[in-house]
């Protein structure tokens, strides 16, 4: 996940700051001056902004003052609480924060070495497959000699506000932050994964099984280093930011800071009456204004729990803007949830790993449809298929696939104006288990994700064992942009690009000929096996001019349903295509019987139902296959 770090627009953060201090001169970035263009990507409203550096603002300024911690921050003038609530989650995970801010011992001010000070630091941000080392100067934005961004609760610690001008800058300007996604910025310091929860839609507060499933995997995300945020969507305008009587804020991103079991009861009654609730820890990036239901920081619940369970807890009686809820209540009160998991990728862990494979691609406009990608979604049937296509294999007979296609974020800036996301989605497709070549006609959809304008969108899917196409698009056709497609899997999945259409002509082809058809098997099942004491554990072999395809074993039954299709480029169209079952035993697998496909593309019947035959009789059983065939090689 930590791999090698690029430099921001070329800026060598260790070249720069030894030639200021050789210079004895502090460092102004010419990248991201002290200027409106850095603070407004549109008029530049509010008073006067002057830039002040902190040793102008406080005396003795500090990059942290008593460590860090998520009740350091506080949200300034602009609306970005989704940032500062990402903030506040990175602040209780040393190993991350640690990355984010690299070096920070030698970043830190000395006061017994001023001449060891240059005026720059540097912070590092995951950004479409790569981490970005982003250098700025320390001239930040005040009105009255207040910070008027994201600050700190001490008025001398400023690793918040330096983080959030690095942010801004890779944003394009500080107004870039305003309204953003909790994801995002959870995404940009870890590298990780977001998965968007909506609370609502999935009626968790009324499925009791459902939310304890939930619970367990916001467990499992917070015990192994992942960040989580939630929010109460704001459905109008008036909604933003409106406090509900239970004292939680609408269209407000908080940081969730611990989930936990708390145990129930005191002393050894407690130990052995086992009693648990599930409960999470939130906190509201204003460092202020708190739940005030049950379980609120002042509320009679608290008896219940052992004065150690609540020291071990943290709980405190102070409106800092932090405060516990069971996990019930959150899924009463709140809308979503995002988890940003760390994908564990070490093969030295002794918990689940993954196998990881990223591939860039694009979205591109041509005039000519056989080079255009750029196809949007299922909706335009006509260029769907236009679109980039990836293919992957699941080689268990069941796996969980994590999927993720996220678009380059586009600057908001003075000459480009906002940074709009496109909306994008994704489909899935299982298709033959011997494709190579570009998908040209509807399969059986496997999975979709939603289409938002978000910059990325995730997938969690269980698929049984096969090969699978990933068409990522655009919801719209013609709109062109770069994207990261990320598939994590268990084990290796041999993702790639599916860039040709056909097989590619060569000076052999004259000699050693060239397809003249292309037809698709698909094998759906078959009964009246041949019984045997346990049942045939049988398969299917589909075989076409020295190529196979072969099926999954189904165990123990009569009447299998094999569900396997094979794709074939014929050189030879006279030449039959054999389907044959196999029943698997210890030491030679037994014969079922077999069928001859004609496959003519003039045979306007697709679905055969036939006797299974040995070489001169009939045998037990029948099979059923879905035969296409064309001339045209695009046409599957």
């Amino acid at each position: 996940m930590f791999s090698c770090v690029k430099s921001y627009e070329d800026q060598d953060y260790s070249a720069l700051k030894r030639a200021c201090l050789r210079r004895k001169v502090l460092f102004e970035d010419p990248t991201f001056p002290a200027t409106d263009d850095s603070l407004y990507y549109k008029d530049a409203p509010g008073p006067a902004v002057r830039w002040k550096r902190p040793k102008d603002i406080c005396e003795d300024p500090r990059l942290f003052v008593d460590g860090i911690s998520s009740h350091d921050l506080h949200q300034g003038q602009v609306g970005n609480c989704w940032f500062v609530a990402a903030c506040s989650s990175l602040a209780s995970r040393e190993p991350l924060w640690q990355k984010v801010i690299p070096d920070w011992k030698e970043q830190e001010w000395d006061p017994e070495k001023p001449d060891a000070y240059a005026g720059i630091f540097h912070f590092q941000f995951w950004r479409f497959g790569e981490w970005l080392d982003v250098v700025i100067d320390d001239r930040l934005p005040t009105v009255n000699n207040q910070l008027i961004y994201c600050h700190s609760s001490s008025r001398n610690e400023f690793w918040c506000a330096l983080v959030e001008k690095a942010y801004a800058k890779l944003s394009g300007c500080y107004q870039a932050l305003d309204g953003g996604n909790t994801a995002d910025a959870l995404v940009d310091f870890t590298g990780g994964v977001s998965e968007p929860i909506d609370l609502t839609e999935g009626d968790f507060i009324n499925d009791e099984a459902k939310r304890n499933q939930l619970f367990e995997r916001v467990l499992k995300v917070h015990s192994r280093g992942g960040l989580i945020s939630a929010s109460i969507k704001a459905v109008t305008a008036a909604d933003m930011e409106a406090r509900l009587a239970c004292g939680l804020v609408k269209g407000h991103a908080y940081a969730i800071t611990d989930v936990r079991k708390v145990r129930l009861g005191h002393g050894l009654l407690a130990f052995f009456k086992s009693e648990k609730l599930d409960m999470i820890r939130l906190r509201n990036p204003w460092g202020e204004r708190e739940w005030n239901g049950p379980w609120s920081d002042t509320s009679e619940e608290w008896q219940k729990v052992s004065k150690s369970e609540r020291e071990k807890m943290g709980v405190t009686v102070q409106d800092d803007g932090e405060f516990w809820m069971t996990f019930e209540d959150v899924c009463r009160y709140f809308t979503d949830i995002i988890k940003c998991r760390l994908i564990n990728t070490s093969y030295l862990s002794i918990h689940k790993t993954w196998e990881e494979v990223q591939l860039r691609g694009a979205w591109t406009q041509h005039e000519d449809p056989q080079q255009n990608r750029s196809g949007g979604c299922i909706n335009h049937k006509d260029t769907f298929f236009q679109n980039p296509q990836y293919i992957f294999d699941v080689k268990k007979p069941e796996d969980e696939v994590l999927i993720c296609v996220q678009q380059r974020p586009r600057q908001s800036t003075r000459r480009d104006g906002k940074g709009e996301n496109l909306a994008i989605g994704f489909d899935i497709y299982k298709v033959e288990e011997n494709r190579q070549y570009r998908m040209h006609s509807l399969q059986q959809r496997a999975a979709s994700s939603i289409y938002i304008n978000s910059r990325s969108v995730f997938l969690r899917t269980e698929q049984p064992e096969g090969r699978y196409v990933i068409i990522p698009t655009t919801f719209e056709p013609g709109h062109a942009g770069e994207f990261l497609l990320r598939v994590f899997t268990d084990v290796p999945s041999n993702c790639r690009e599916l860039r040709l259409d056909e097989p590619p002509r060569s000076c052999w082809s004259s000699l050693c000929g060239y397809p003249q058809l292309v037809t698709q098997v698909h094998v759906l099942g078959a009964a009246g096996l041949k019984e045997s004491s346990s049942g045939p554990n049988s398969y299917v072999i589909i075989k076409c001019e020295g190529n196979k395809v072969r099926s999954a074993m189904q165990k123990g039954t009569s009447t299998p349903e094999y569900n396997v299709k094979g794709i074939f480029y014929r050189k030879k169209p006279g030449q039959l295509i054999t389907v044959q079952i196999w029943n698997h035993r210890l030491l030679k697998d037994e014969f079922l019987g077999q069928v001859h496909l004609k496959a003519d593309p003039d045979d306007l019947q697709a679905l055969h139902t036939l006797r299974l035959q040995d070489r001169n009789s009939d045998l037990p059983g029948t099979i059923a296959v879905h035969v296409l065939s064309s001339a045209s090689l695009r046409a599957i």
